[in-house]
């Protein structure tokens, strides 16, 4: 092993499971609650020819979970499938009047749903009415009754003891773990399941799932998947997006939000088409509108958050904001707060019907869900996780929703939560040698990187600046090309740096802190690092 990679591992107490997973260690399905249930009811319907309805969601996680579970439910035999996904503008989350419609309307015998559903008593209350059955998969927060579904496979319930490694699923996690189930119980060939991981590893990173345990397995083996999928629309998708490797950074920024794109400005269908496609042709035309819808999200989001900084937002521990900006990137703004002011933020707008609609970011201590437990006479609804939440306001309510929230951030008494976004070296060279392709190469075993297994960075100690010039069409990235003590020189590149930065001149030793990573070019190899922070 590496001797700066040695140090890495051992102040993460890396194991050798970790740095090399092996795919018999996941957990078994049949682990989960009401995992031999759903494959019973499933298998009654293939022996019967019933017709299933699978009600996804229109996020990155509800997509692939979507699509995972058709190429399943294919694979065990079913012919007669239908796919509904709701409507963010229309529907809202989770399983809506709309479904009821289309399962009378469709003849539907059972109702599937991936990443939501646990908390849609009345949906499920009206399907069994309608003698129609529903399979309950996801990974929200339910409460203690749940619905009276036929099974609900959702590592949170609160009824059972559930494994650890479980409870950090994604929807799309779930759904994969009923694909074993089925497997398990010989509905689908041994090993086919496989080819679903390239699914599971967008979908769990575009979720902010935690990449341990199971989810280490799952997205290590999902990352070889994807690299050689089988999908016309993923593959077309990493073509146009300058996909060249396939890791955390190129999925969070480059794969997810163009697949997220659709469903946040119009139609989750069209993302959805894109991966279920068989047609490499209906995919570059699948992915040339989805590279449109991106650009337009850029546009509005950049539009929202300038107006937003330029207004001066008030000085309070949580950041509430409202205008009329579009729904669907309200969320990304909300994100882009969080960056500029270190503080949790909601960003609402205001719907047709007079209502606001909103979502939240937070970070560190300060969970949103329980801050919208604590403001819930000041809303008409809401839900998510401790990181990112929804939630819904009468429009005169909105003073007395942020006086809550910020009632809520004070009662907690939180000290330093800044530290939280701090971008903190685990590593430090002097001489830039010691950032080997050796080291690198050991490096990437640890993709790829995310919540829990956060992307290692290295201090640069006393490195001294041999040139530093702009770059980019707006002049607003910067290559800075350093030398240590060894007398080895290493590019740093900075994209959207800070003004400041640029000024840096020769005279005298900086500490920077990098991302280091490998260059391929012409065959040709070299160490270079993406810059993170000047000290």
């Amino acid at each position: 092993m590496n001797k700066l990679f040695a140090q890495l591992a051992e102040k993460r107490g890396l194991t050798e499971d970790y740095l090399h997973p092996k795919y018999e260690n996941l957990i078994s399905p049949e682990k989960l609650p009401d995992a031999e249930k759903a494959v019973d009811r499933i298998a009654t319907a293939l022996k019967n020819n019933e017709k299933i309805l699978i009600y996804g969601d229109y996020d990155v996680d509800g997509i692939t979970a979507t699509t995972l579970m058709e190429s399943a439910l294919k694979l065990a035999g079913f012919k007669n499938l239908e796919i509904m996904l709701p409507d963010r503008f229309v529907d809202g989350y989770g399983m809506s009047e709309r479904l009821i419609d289309r399962a009378k309307a469709e003849k539907i015998n059972l109702v599937i749903t991936v990443d939501c559903g646990s908390r849609n008593f009345e949906i499920v209350e009206k399907l069994n009415k309608l003698k129609i059955d529903t399979i309950i998969t996801d990974h929200h927060e339910c409460e203690e009754k749940l619905p009276s579904a036929v099974a609900i496979i959702n590592p949170k319930r609160k009824d059972q003891e559930i494994e650890k490694p479980l409870q950090d699923l994604a929807g799309v996690g779930v759904a994969f773990k009923l694909a074993e189930a089925l497997k398990n119980a010989k509905l689908i060939p041994d090993g086919q399941e496989k080819w679903f991981l390239d699914l599971v590893l967008i979908g769990t990173i575009c979720d902010s799932m935690k990449l341990t345990l199971e989810n280490r397995i799952l997205t290590f083996y999902g990352k070889k998947v994807l690299e050689k999928t089988r999908r016309p629309g993923l593959r077309e998708l990493m073509r146009r997006a300058g996909v060249k490797k396939v890791t955390a950074e190129s999925i969070g920024f480059q794969i997810g939000p163009r697949l997220n794109a659709a469903g946040r400005l119009k139609t989750a269908e069209l993302s959805l088409e894109l991966l279920r496609t068989n047609s490499a042709t209906d995919a570059v035309k699948i992915v040339e509108q989805l590279e449109k819808l991106n650009n337009e999200r850029k546009n509005s989001q950049r539009a929202a958050t300038s107006e937003i900084i330029a207004r001066e937002p008030k000085n309070t521990p949580v950041i509430i904001e409202s205008g009329t900006w579009h729904e669907g990137i309200i969320g990304i703004v909300a994100g882009r707060l969080v960056e500029e002011y270190k503080k949790p933020a909601f960003v609402l707008t205001e719907l047709e019907d007079g209502t606001l609609k909103g979502s939240g970011r937070s970070f560190g201590d300060f969970e949103l869900s329980g801050a919208l437990k604590f403001a819930e006479d000041t809303i008409l609804g809401g839900g998510g996780h401790a990181a990112a939440a929804g939630v819904r306001l009468e429009k005169n309510k909105l003073e007395a929703f942020s006086e809550k929230i910020n009632e809520y951030y004070k009662s907690l008494k939180l000290d330093n939560q800044e530290i939280y976004l701090k971008k903190r070296p685990e590593l430090e060279v002097k001489d830039l040698t010691e950032l080997s392709l050796d080291f690198l190469d050991e490096l990437a075993l640890l993709e790829p990187f995310g919540n829990g297994n956060a992307e290692p960075y290295v201090c640069l100690k006393n490195v001294n600046i041999l040139e530093s010039r702009r770059m980019g069409s707006e002049q607003n990235h910067l290559r800075l090309d350093v030398i240590g003590e060894g007398k080895k020189s290493l590019k740093c590149v900075a994209f959207f740096a800070q003004e400041n930065w640029f000024n840096l001149g020769p005279d005298e030793p900086h500490d920077l802190i990098v991302s280091p990573a490998i260059n391929e070019f012409n065959g040709v190899r070299s160490a270079e690092a993406r810059l993170i922070d000047i000290l």
